[in-house]
C-alpha cells in the first residue's frame, strides 16, 4: 500500500457547458496549477460538470408529471415534474416522506431524489442535473481523451451514509483503478482467514479529494491523485454496489 498520497485541487476551470471539451479543460487546469500530468496518476472529476458536458440538464417546464409522479409528490412534497424525473432515473423507491424521497436510482445507487440535483445551477432558469448516463463509460471515455498519459478516473458524488449525519464524497464511476479490493479469503497478520473484508479504495479515494473539492463555494470540480498503489486488480464503480438482494435492512 501507498505510504504517501497527495490530493492536488486543480484551479481555474471555467463554469462547463454542454458538449464542454472535459479532457481539454482538465489538461489546462493541471498547467494552471504548475503540475504535469503523469501516467500513475488519478483525478477525481465532480459528476456535476461530466453530467453538464453531457447534457443532462433537464428544464421542468418541459416535464409533464404522470399520475403517480403527482400522488407521490403530494406525498412528499416536493414539484411533481421534479418527482416524475426522479422516478424516471429509479428502478425502486425506497422511502417516501415529507421532504423526503430515496430511491433505488437505475444504476444501483441508493441515494436521495435519484441524484438529481439543483446546486451550482443558474438561479435564472429551472433546470435540474440528471446524473451520467453510465459513470463508468464517462469515466473511460475520459481517461481515453487525456491521452497520452491515461490517468485513472473516478467520477465522485456525495452521499449521506445511513445511520450516520452529513455526506461524504464516494466514486460512482470508475476506470484504471481497484473500485473494491477483495480480501476475503487471504490472512490478516495472525494468520486468521478473512471472511468478509472488502475494501472500496475508490470511495477512500474519492472521499481524500472530498476534503480538497468542498461542497459549496470552493469552485474545485477536479482533484489530481499522486501516490496511489496501481499494482491491484482493475474494478469498476458498479464492483462498489452492493445488490439489492444483499440488502441487510429490509
Amino acid at each position: 500500500m501507498p505510504s504517501e498520497v497527495r490530493f492536488h485541487g486543480l484551479r481555474g476551470l471555467p463554469e462547463v457547458g454542454v458538449g464542454a471539451d472535459l479532457a481539454a479543460l482538465i489538461r489546462e487546469a493541471v498547467i494552471t496549477s504548475d503540475l504535469t500530468l503523469q501516467s500513475k496518476d488519478l483525478l477525481v472529476v465532480a459528476q456535476k460538470i461530466v453530467s453538464k458536458a453531457e447534457g443532462r440538464l433537464v428544464r421542468l417546464a418541459e416535464v409533464t408529471p404522470s399520475a403517480e409522479a403527482r400522488t407521490l409528490a403530494i406525498k412528499v412534497q416536493k414539484d411533481p415534474r421534479f418527482v416524475e424525473l426522479v422516478l424516471r432515473e429509479s428502478k425502486e423507491i425506497l422511502r417516501a416522506v415529507p421532504h423526503i424521497l430515496i430511491t433505488r436510482h437505475r444504476c444501483g445507487w441508493v441515494m436521495a431524489n435519484a441524484g438529481i440535483d439543483r446546486s451550482n445551477i443558474s438561479q435564472a432558469d429551472d433546470r435540474v442535473l440528471l446524473l451520467p448516463e453510465d459513470c463508468d463509460a464517462s469515466a473511460r471515455r475520459l481517461r481515453e481523451a487525456l491521452e497520452p498519459e491515461h490517468p485513472a478516473i473516478i467520477i465522485s458524488d456525495s452521499f449521506g451514509r445511513p445511520w450516520r449525519e452529513g455526506t461524504v464524497n464516494v466514486a460512482l464511476g470508475v476506470a484504471g483503478y481497484t473500485g473494491v479490493l477483495d480480501l476475503r479469503g487471504t490472512k490478516d497478520r495472525l494468520g486468521r482467514t478473512l471472511q468478509s473484508t472488502q475494501i472500496a479504495l475508490a470511495d477512500a479515494v474519492a472521499a481524500g479529494a472530498g476534503l480538497v473539492m468542498g461542497e459549496s463555494t470552493e469552485g474545485i470540480p477536479v482533484t489530481l491523485v499522486r501516490g496511489l498503489d496501481f499494482s491491484l486488480p482493475l474494478s469498476d464503480g458498479q464492483s462498489i454496489v452492493r445488490p439489492s438482494g444483499g440488502d441487510l435492512f429490509r
